[in-house]
Parts: C-alpha cells; sequence; structure tokens
C-alpha cells in the first residue's frame, strides 16, 4: 500500500505527493467537497496541483491537513468510501487517524473501527479489561462498540454468552403487572441494544442465540443472587441505577466474564433525591486495579452534526445554570 509520505515545505505551507492521479477524484469528493471541508474545519487552504497537494496556514493546521489526507488517501486505496463522514471522523482523529486503523471490532456483518481518540481508547479498554466504565452523551458509542465488543469475543469463543441489561426506571419493580413474558416486558427497554445486535449479527442468528440462551437479556431488578461467568455482560443507561442495584450487578462478575457499564450522568431519571449509583461508581472505583473509565464528550458523538451542536448547547446551558447558581446570595 503506498501512502503521500512524499511531504515537502515551501513557502505556501507544506506539499504532498499522491502515487496515483486516478484515486484522487474520490479523495476530493463531488465538486472538491472534501476538500473544502478540511479547509473550513482547519482553516488552511488546499490547493491541487497534478498530484501534488499544496497546504496553506499555520503550521499545526497544515501538519493536521497532511495527516487527514493521509488518512483518507489510504481509504480511498483500500477501496473504502470517502464522503462528509469519513473527512468529519478523520479531523476528529487528527494524528491519530492511523491509530484507529489498528483497532478494529470484527462482528460477523461488519468490521468497527472506532471514530474518536476516546472510542480508540474505549475499544481497546473493551477488549483487554475485565470491568470497563464508558460515561458521556448519547450519540459517543458507547453502547455500540460495548455490543460489538461482547458479539466479537462471543464469536471467537472466549466468552459463552451475552447478558444485556438496563435498569427499566419506568417501570419501577413493576415489571410483573405487565403483560407478557419477560422478554416482552423488558423489549421497550433494551431496544438500542437489540439494534446494535442486528447491526452485528444475521437477524436469524440474533433470534437463534436469543432461543438458546447465548444471548440474554434482562431487568436489572431480575440480576440478583446470579453469578455470571463466561459470559460479556453489558449494563446500558448505568446512571439510572441506585446504588443498591450498582453494587449488585457488580458483585456478580463470575469466573472469565467481562463487564461493561455505559451511562450519561447528564439523563438521570431516578426519582429526586435518589443518588445514582453510576455516579457513586466512578467515585469509589476511580483506583480500583484492572477497573477502566473513558470519559466521552460532545467531540465524540458520532450522529448527524445536529447532535454534536445540540449536546453543545445543552452543556453550555447546564454549565450557566450552574453559574447562575452559584452567584445567587444564599
Amino acid at each position: 500500500m503506498t501512502t503521500p509520505d512524499n511531504v515537502r515545505t515551501s513557502q505556501g505551507g507544506l506539499t504532498v505527493d499522491f502515487e496515483d492521479n486516478r484515486l484522487l477524484g474520490a479523495l476530493f469528493g463531488d465538486h472538491d467537497s472534501n476538500l473544502a471541508r478540511i479547509e473550513q474545519e482547519l482553516g488552511v487552504s488546499l490547493t491541487s496541483r497534478g498530484n501534488r497537494m499544496v497546504i496553506g496556514g499555520d503550521t499545526a493546521s497544515c501538519e493536521r491537513a497532511r495527516g487527514i489526507l493521509r488518512a483518507l488517501y489510504q481509504r480511498v486505496e483500500q477501496g473504502e468510501p470517502v464522503g462528509q463522514r469519513e473527512v468529519d471522523d478523520a479531523i476528529r482523529l487528527g494524528h491519530e487517524s492511523g491509530v484507529a486503523n489498528g483497532v478494529l471490532i470484527q462482528t460477523r456483518k461488519r468490521a468497527i473501527k472506532p471514530r474518536s481518540p476516546n472510542q480508540i481508547h474505549y475499544a481497546r479498554n473493551l477488549m483487554e479489561k475485565e470491568l470497563v466504565f464508558g460515561i458521556g452523551p448519547a450519540g459517543t458509542g458507547k453502547t455500540y462498540l460495548a455490543v460489538a465488543a461482547a458479539v466479537s469475543m462471543m464469536l471467537t469463543h472466549q466468552v459463552d454468552r451475552i447478558v444485556l441489561s438496563r435498569p427499566a426506571v419506568e417501570a419501577g419493580e413493576r415489571l410483573g403487572f405487565l403483560p407478557g413474558d419477560m422478554r416482552d416486558k423488558v423489549d421497550p427497554y433494551l431496544r438500542p441494544l437489540y439494534d446494535a445486535l442486528y447491526d452485528m449479527l444475521p437477524a436469524e442468528q440474533v433470534a437463534k442465540k436469543l432461543e438458546t440462551g447465548e444471548i440474554e437479556v434482562a431487568p436489572l431488578a431480575f440480576m440478583r443472587g446470579r453469578t455470571l461467568a463466561n459470559a460479556y455482560v453489558i449494563l446500558d443507561e448505568a446512571q439510572n441505577t441506585t446504588t443498591v442495584q450498582m453494587k449488585m450487578l457488580l458483585t456478580r462478575l463470575g469466573e472469565n466474564s467481562r463487564m461493561a457499564i455505559t451511562g450519561d450522568l447528564s439523563q438521570i431519571d431516578l426519582p429526586r433525591g435518589t443518588r445514582s449509583g453510576l455516579r457513586e461508581a466512578m467515585e469509589v472505583l476511580q483506583d480500583v486495579e484492572g477497573i477502566a473509565f473513558t470519559s466521552f464528550d460532545a467531540r465524540d458523538v458520532v450522529r448527524h452534526p445536529m447532535v454534536t451542536r445540540i449536546v453543545r448547547a445543552y452543556a453550555s446551558h447546564e454549565q450557566a445554570e450552574l453559574f447562575e447558581g452559584s452567584e445567587k446570595p444564599s
């Protein structure tokens, strides 16, 4: 595989020579839209002269643009698409774009690549650590990557089964009053986990594994008293656990098991005055050996760009409210 390593400085900044002119149309995008995106986000100028790209701007921005162009060119060489999402991912990763290529979670339907520096850190933890916490806003890939890691480890026989759990806060302990069997009762709360499963395994395999128990869904209220051995356990929406529930689940970890805990502390739905088990766990377990924490923020949001802007707007609003509250006389 060739990469545009022939990089020289010029009065305009940096120049990069690409090996194959035929690939440049896919790299640049329709009407050079990919280049325009890089220019807009990094504040650089990109000028194509044959197989040479001249990058103008301050030194740091030129270096970033060079790394992004290299990463995108490699994608084109491998026959992979390069559109706005891929350009935005490369901008988000910056110089770590090449590192992401070394972190790959293989599932039956697709290979999943982390798409931000925090996702790289998180993905490594999921595959290497026994207990991993992923904390941050919606759209940062916390649950999706956890399910990917669980599926990958099940397919390679590192674990025998996957256990998916989520606190059903709206129903509390009244699940028994809902119609249907346990799956019927909790399916609405576990839908995001199912969506991730169907993205990684053929539908018939998901159905079969649910029937055989290789994939199990269970509300948190039903986990008490169990020991989960040879399993990859995922607790989603963990911000809505109580401290008692969190401790109960963490102590279910059995031999040859892994556990991923995901949550967003800005979306706690517990009754007022009830302390979040996720928040307490972060304080209590921060320095415990073998436990890994990854914190995400708006820069890691990989959904529609509007979601990133929404997350940032809410974060700014909440910060302003905290500041105003601290200014009020007691």
